[in-house]
This record gives C-alpha cells, structure tokens and sequence, in this order.
C-alpha cells in the first residue's frame, strides 16, 4: 500500500480503535497491523502527538506478563475529532471513488 495513503489515514485508525476499546501501544500496534502494514516507530509519535494534543490520555495497568502497560483512551475531544475525521474521510473517499469511476468509464 502506499505510504502517503497510510499516513494520511493513521490518525483516523487510531482514534477508532481506541475509541472502541482503550489498547496499549503494542496491542494497537497489532490491530492495526492486521488490516495496514505499519511500523511501531511510526505510530508511538503518532500517539505522543494525539495525547498532548489533547485527543488521548493514558494511563498505567498491572501486567501479568511483565511491568505495566501505558493504555491509551479517547478523551471527549479526541471523540469529537474523530466524528470530524470520519465526515471528511467519507467526503474525501467518495470523490476519490468518483474520479475512479470516470476513468473506468473511459477504459
């Protein structure tokens, strides 16, 4: 896939996921990974960014399979955010989609 593509859109998994469910770095990491090829070093700045914007907070929880784990969850803002995202995603891939549909026209 290219990478400008996943770039632009990483933001927007993020915020869904975690807005489903609160995940810690490596957990999202995975969920993502398994739809989006992506790399760990792309997406910890990524989530440092949303948290001190004010879209994410964190917190620390017990694991039993070695020190605590950070766990990130969506804060009101980052909900609202996210509604905005996901408007301007749908607006943005429909006209893709319609640009897409022309040239095939055309083949």
């Amino acid at each position: 896939m290219n990478v400008q593509f996943k770039k632009g859109v990483l933001e927007l998994c993020v915020l869904i996921l975690i807005a489903d469910k609160d995940q810690y770095g490596y957990e999202l990491a995975q969920n993502i990974s398994d739809k989006i090829e992506v790399a760990e070093g792309t997406l910890y700045p990524l989530l440092r960014r949303l948290t001190k914007e004010g879209y994410l907070s964190t917190y620390l929880s017990e694991s039993t399979e070695g020190p605590p784990r950070k766990y990130y969850s969506i804060t009101e803002k980052g909900e609202s955010y996210m509604k905005t995202l996901i408007r301007e995603w749908k607006q943005f891939s429909k006209a893709v989609d319609q640009f897409i549909k022309g040239v095939q026209r055309d083949e």
